[in-house]
């Protein structure tokens, strides 16, 4: 199954069971996918998470039927999942910004937010830089951080987990034991849906292959066939730019499938809002 099939199938199966009270688990499964992938994949594709997606379609629908139907606000509040009209008329309000009773009497405006179709572009104008390699299996030490991946938590807390790591000189302390298989700080990963669903470890490390220091965790990366890319430009939108490029371009392209171990982005030491800032992504395939 290609990665647009993939994601299509998922999107149907939402789709399908609109009205059900669906887990992203089941969501996952069709995709062929863990939890913690699907989701980063739908995110990075759709620029909106998937329990987003899923409850501005509801509230689409619902819009729909306020205007076409005879039911009332409470019938079709239940419809849609929301326990009391109060509930369902705040959560409306937020998307279309009128209440489901001045929608159902045609008084102003609603938002339609309308099926996904994955649709196959002609791209790929702007290159994309990488390489091959073998390598592994890689030890790694550093800090890590157990995380949500629901609503987004993980991306609000990662950046301030760098902040944190480069105020207090652990980041310093790292590269100073930098001498493994990598060279630069590492952002990993690692995929912990198999234990909760949305749950993710992420860690702040760097290759090392000497004694692990006492206040430092450590992990061994599988050996991996890694996709390497490379990222110029200023943090954050930069790395942003090319992820979203690997899941839209190179992957439906490629032939290659994403390994399910973890994946690695790589800093240099340099200014990271600078213009030639240089960085990397590296992805296990297979």
């Amino acid at each position: 199954m290609t990665l647009v099939d993939s994601l299509q199938r998922s999107i149907d199966y939402m789709e399908n069971h609109i009205l059900e009270d669906i887990s992203v688990e089941a969501v996952a499964n069709h995709a062929d996918m863990s939890v913690f992938h699907f989701q980063r994949m739908f995110t990075l594709l759709t620029e909106v998470p998937v329990a987003e997606y899923l409850r501005k379609r509801r509230l689409t629908l619902a819009a729909h039927e306020l205007s076409k139907t005879s039911l009332k606000v409470i019938e079709i509040a239940l419809k849609y999942g929301y326990d009391t009209p109060e509930s369902f008329a705040k959560a409306f309000k937020k998307q279309h910004g009128i209440t489901p009773r001045e929608a159902k009497c045609y008084t102003g405006k609603v938002q339609s937010y309308n099926r996904l179709v994955i649709q196959v572009n002609v791209k790929g104008a702007e290159p994309m830089v990488y390489h091959m390699v073998e390598k592994g299996p890689i030890q790694v030490v550093g800090m890590k951080r157990e995380l949500s991946c629901e609503n987004g938590e993980n991306q609000r807390v990662i950046p301030k987990l760098w902040e944190q790591v480069n105020e207090d000189g652990t980041s310093e302390e790292l590269n100073k034991l930098n001498d493994g298989d990598i060279q630069g700080l590492l952002g990993v990963c690692v995929d912990k849906s198999h234990v909760q669903a949305n749950l993710m470890d992420y860690w702040i490390a760097a290759a090392h292959k000497g004694e692990m220091p006492e206040h430092f965790s450590n992990l061994e990366l599988p050996a991996s066939k890694w996709a390497v890319f490379e990222v110029h430009g200023p943090m954050p939108l930069s790395i942003q730019k090319v992820w979203k490029q690997i899941y839209s371009e190179w992957f439906p392209s490629s032939g290659y499938e994403h390994a399910g171990t973890p994946d690695l982005e790589v800093y240099s030491a340099d200014d990271p809002f600078s213009k030639d800032y240089y960085s990397e992504i590296w992805i296990p395939v297979k």
